[in-house]
């Protein structure tokens, strides 16, 4: 039944047809002229990650986009060349790679367990933290020889901080990161959300509901409830318009209505309901911290009766905030809060447009203007620093790290998964005296 319905409902609100909606990421790319790579990794505990890649020239500077909550790959490219940053970073020659997490729609996959074993979905923001981003990073850094910029939104953000303190030898292979509307500390959460949060303080609980484990798959159930609904009238479509704007913000000027069919095409990707519990966690404890398990088990998980925190100030990568006024999810105050921790701030930029919100930074038409040039520019200046020997041109010449991942240092094995093959990066370097030569592969796939 769905299916049917779906079949019908592929039109935005101006009845031309995206053909983006029904299109993945590989094929998008492809779509507006760009080359396109998959490449298939995995994680030290057996996850299998896809990475989309934009490649650039010969010895192009690589830059690894990860997305935020419930999204995807996808996001980085369906507003097109001109607004979405992935193209953007493409066109000034650099070498672009996208990040998927665990649980979503691209990344469901893990060398022993099935989707419909419930341990798949054991996983919050902190496995996103110490597992993929290291996979993603050391699989790119070993093949490019060169060390990555990364840049994160919303979650994307979250995970690459966890990352950082607590991977610190991972993080050495970041040159630079920005975080899009940042999220760590949510004592300040304007949303909506933060109504749900004093009435439970185990949204899990609810979640389970949704299945074992998953939350919000991008399945046919989900895309009939979301793209029929959102498409089936001028109401309906106003209605899916602002529950959008209210969980991230209220911008009209910047929110093009004609893409909420292809958003919704594409959104929920889906995750798993302890990345949720996670960060309603994080709502209410009003802290930055590890999953808590509930007193006992948190004795015999951290031989404590709280989980840690994770300390910011351990953060040794250059970092750069972007951040706005209008940002339901990424509150000023919160930003400001983490700003202060951080020992290597590059940057700390209010986007200058009063209602730009969370969602702006994926999908605002003048996103070019109000901080692609800025983040081009700042890309621009630290590669011309890092070309200087004393880097005497840099404003904060102590915060630019210039760690270099040596050739062959962190070896790639293969495994066979049915008739595909999975390169796996390690995430500590070979000890010295065995390594050995082998031939390089990318375990990439053209679609």
């Amino acid at each position: 039944m769905f299916n049917k319905i779906l079949s019908n409902d592929r039109y935005a609100t101006n009845g031309k047809y995206n053909p983006d909606i029904d299109l993945n990421t590989g094929h998008i790319i492809r779509r507006y002229g760009y080359p396109s790579e998959a490449h298939y990794i995995s994680t030290e505990d057996g996850y299998f990650l896809t990475l989309h890649r934009i490649p650039g020239k010969s010895k192009s500077s690589p830059v690894l986009l990860q997305h935020g909550l419930f999204c995807s790959s996808a996001h980085w490219v369906f507003t097109g060349p001109k607004n979405s940053l992935a193209f953007v970073l493409a066109d000034h020659g650099y070498d672009v790679w996208l990040g998927n997490y665990r649980g979503n729609i691209y990344s469901k996959a893990h060398k022993y367990l099935s989707t419909s074993d419930s341990k798949f979905w054991e996983f919050s923001v902190h496995e996103h933290g110490i597992y993929d981003i290291p996979a993603m990073i050391s699989y790119i850094t070993r093949l490019t020889k060169n060390n990555v910029t990364y840049i994160g939104h919303s979650m994307g953000s979250t995970g690459f901080y966890i990352m950082s303190i607590l991977r610190p030898n991972i993080a050495s292979r970041v040159q630079l990161m920005f975080s899009l509307a940042p999220v760590a500390y949510m004592n300040h959460l304007n949303s909506p959300i933060n109504i749900i949060t004093p009435i439970t303080s185990n949204l899990s609980m609810m979640l389970h509901y949704f299945g074992e484990g998953e939350v919000f798959p991008l399945n046919n159930a989900v895309m009939f409830l979301s793209r029929y609904f959102c498409n089936s009238g001028a109401i309906a479509h106003k209605v899916c318009s602002i529950v959008l704007n209210m969980l991230s913000g209220f911008d009209k000027s910047q929110f093009n209505d004609t893409l909420l069919p292809v958003i919704f095409g594409h959104t929920p990707a889906g995750t798993s309901y302890k990345v949720i519990n996670h960060y309603n966690q994080e709502i209410f404890s009003g802290k930055f911290r590890q999953y808590d398990y509930g007193s006992e088990q948190n004795l015999k998980v951290y031989n404590s009766t709280e989980p840690p925190d994770y300390d910011t100030s351990k953060i040794s990568v250059p970092m750069v905030l972007y951040y706005a006024e209008n940002d339901f999810l990424s509150d000023v105050t919160d930003v400001l809060k983490l700003s202060k921790e951080l020992k290597y701030l590059v940057d700390n930029y209010k986007i200058p447009f009063k209602k730009f919100t969370h969602l702006d930074f994926l999908f605002a038409p003048q996103a070019p203007q109000l901080f692609h040039k800025r983040l081009l520019q700042t890309m621009k200046k630290f590669e011309r620093c890092r070309r200087l020997a004393a880097m005497r041109a840099c404003d904060r010449p102590q915060s630019w790290s210039v760690a270099r991942v040596a050739d062959g240092e962190y070896p790639i094995t293969r495994t066979q998964v049915s008739n595909l093959y999975i390169y796996s990066v390690a995430a500590t370097p070979m000890p010295q005296g065995s390594r050995t030569s082998s031939r390089k592969s990318s375990g990439r796939s053209h679609y």
